[in-house]
């Protein structure tokens, strides 16, 4: 594959100009203007994240609606099913709703089905495979909530209503073309088109944690529960490590920014059993968690569980009522992000194989089919692709039908991958059997005799978006930092604009330096460790990158060559010292 583009970020002058009558250092300025787009009115709720800036729940369309049946399920003592996806997102969501319904309006806890689909076995959202065993259930719900789910599934949510259910569907999810489920009793989406919410970036645990507070107002206002019970903002811990791990925006966004960032605050405490489980295994008994923690420790072992198995293990994990159990539901859920982590490495390498031979060939979308592949994995092979390649990317393995493939799809900036496959859809209507998703991912299934044609229809698909450009990896920088730059100081001074994210991402800058020391490290040896020095040999600095040589790559320098290199600033803490590092996205030899 060839090497990345590295590119400096434009810079926004009237975020820039902003962010200096702020009073921000010329760095912090600097990042932010190369990060937020034109027609930032307040940038302080962006720098200074608040729950202030949550719009109230009102604003989303059918909330009420929603929050009056819920409430009135409440205080008529009915059963209630929560049904939720898979993944952090969905298992987060879960949580919500389930603390919400049991602790705060105390609804008794039998009274409640926990509906999970597995990934394997039933697919996404209200699957088919769930659905029957719902309606196979001793007692049925007289409700069901969804959460992250549910806006494409019609066909099954009428099943449902006929068996005299009344589903709320609550989701942040694109709708499909013919619209909104009918056959919902309401249908809570920020995305509807006429729906007042002012924010259509918020995840899905987000939409149910504005959902329960509604229903609070509710119980209050038929004076059910006291003015003075508890609100739900405890909760916003959960919002946060889903907001985080499903990748929705913390660039504009204030109000994602703003649960982030006050549900790091709550996690930080440590007081659930959960948090200190995580900050045993991880070894970070002196260190405060932030947004990268949630998204690359813990959201993938929470992932890892729905992707290969079970998932019902991460809502135990989350919920676990003591240390003990914490720990004893957060080590399967570590076993199996290392059981994924063995199928990803090795699923990664063919497909980057094949994705070379499609770059070859011209194409700008990747559609790679892996026979042996797990579905469970597909998706996080998809961002491997895509981020090696700067293309849009399907990963595709085979499905329990076997006429049948299932597919994760990752996308770049410049490419709204939902609106591609739904321009495949509708010019190729055989080809897809489903889809859903939002801008940057979606899932899929398609017919394995039309995989060829899906091809090239989806490379079709991208460049009507993207023209006659000629993508490719692409790294953005903010710049080079001064040697005395590279400092502790430098460090804290970013920690300022926490939280990063998608479209808010940390600051990544890039140098020139004299590879002293290079050593391959991890269980492994994929990891590099290195020892640098500035061009003028004046200060070192200890780096690391991981993944260096990871799915076959390959490096082309060595101890005493000059690399030109794409880095991050770190705090490492070893043995109760910190010390700078640079953690190192990119490095090849220098021809400065």
């Amino acid at each position: 594959m060839m090497a990345p583009e590295i590119r400096l970020r434009p810079l926004n002058n009237q975020v820039l100009l902003q962010a200096q009558a702020l009073g921000l250092s010329p760095l912090l300025a600097k990042v932010l203007a190369g990060r937020l787009s034109e027609g930032v009115r307040n940038l302080e709720s962006i720098v200074q994240p608040a729950l202030q800036y949550i719009e109230r729940p009102e604003k989303l369309k059918d909330a009420g609606k929603a929050a009056g049946r819920i409430a009135q399920a409440v205080m008529l003592g009915q059963t209630i099913g929560v049904l939720t996806d898979y993944d952090v997102d969905g298992i987060t969501s879960h949580a919500v709703m389930y603390r919400a319904l049991t602790e705060l309006f105390h609804h008794p806890a039998d009274k409640i089905q926990s509906l999970i689909g597995h990934r394997l076995q039933d697919g996404y959202g209200v699957s088919a495979g769930l659905v029957a065993r719902i309606l196979q259930l001793p007692v049925l719900p007289d409700v069901i909530i969804t959460a992250d789910c549910g806006s494409s599934d019609e066909a099954r949510i009428v099943l449902l209503q006929q068996a005299g259910i009344d589903v709320i569907v609550t989701d942040h999810h694109a709708l499909p073309v013919e619209g909104p489920p009918e056959s919902a009793f309401a249908m809570v989406n920020p995305t509807q088109s006429d729906c007042g919410y002012p924010d259509a970036t918020i995840a899905g645990c987000m939409v149910a944690w504005l959902v329960m507070s509604a229903v609070r107002m509710e119980l209050v206002a038929q004076g059910y529960l006291s003015e003075k019970s508890s609100k739900l903002g405890f909760l916003l811990s959960y919002v946060a490590l889903g907001t985080v791990a499903d990748c929705v925006s913390l660039g504009d966004s204030a109000i994602n920014r703003a649960v982030v960032k006050n549900g790091l605050d709550l996690i930080n405490r440590f007081d659930q059993p959960c948090w200190r489980a995580v900050r045993k295994l991880l070894k970070k008994e002196d260190q405060l968690f932030s947004a990268d923690v949630l998204g690359y420790q813990l959201g993938p072992r929470i992932n890892a569980r729905g992707r290969l198995d079970d998932p019902y293990a991460a809502l135990h994990f989350i919920l676990a009522p003591s240390d003990h159990q914490a720990e004893q539901y957060l080590s399967i859920l570590d076993q199996d992000n290392e059981d994924r982590k063995a199928i990803e490495q090795e699923m990664t390498l063919s497909a980057n194989q094949l994705a070379q031979q499609q770059v070859i060939q011209g194409l700008e979308a990747l559609s790679i089919y892996l026979p042996e592949g797990h579905p469970g994995v597909q998706g996080i092979v998809a961002s491997r692709v895509t981020q090696k390649t700067g293309k849009p990317s399907v990963v595709l393995c085979p499905a329990v039908n076997p006429e049948h493939m299932t597919g994760s799809a990752r996308s770049i900036d410049q490419v709204h991958i939902r609106d591609a496959l739904q321009w495949v859809h509708d010019n190729n209507p055989d080809i897809i059997v489903k889809f859903g998703g939002h801008k940057g991912a979606a899932g899929l299934t398609i017919q394995r005799a039309s995989y060829l044609a899906f091809v090239q229809a989806f490379d079709q698909a991208v460049k009507q978006q993207i023209g006659l450009e000629n993508l490719q990896p692409v790294i953005w920088v903010d710049g080079e930092l001064e040697p005395e730059q590279i400092s502790e100081q430098t460090w804290h001074e970013l920690q300022a604009l926490q939280p990063y994210g998608r479209e808010f991402d940390s600051a990544y800058f890039e140098g020139h330096f004299l590879v002293e020391q290079l050593k391959v490290i991890g269980a492994d040896q994929t990891h590099l460790q290195l020892l640098l020095s500035d061009w003028q040999q004046t200060y070192s600095y200890r780096a690391i990158w991981f993944k260096a040589l990871a799915a076959g790559q390959t490096l082309n320098f060595s101890e005493g060559d000059y690399i030109h290199c794409v880095y991050q600033l770190n705090l490492n803490h070893f043995r109760g010292r910190s010390q700078i590092q640079l953690m190192v996205e990119w490095a090849g030899k220098s021809h400065k």
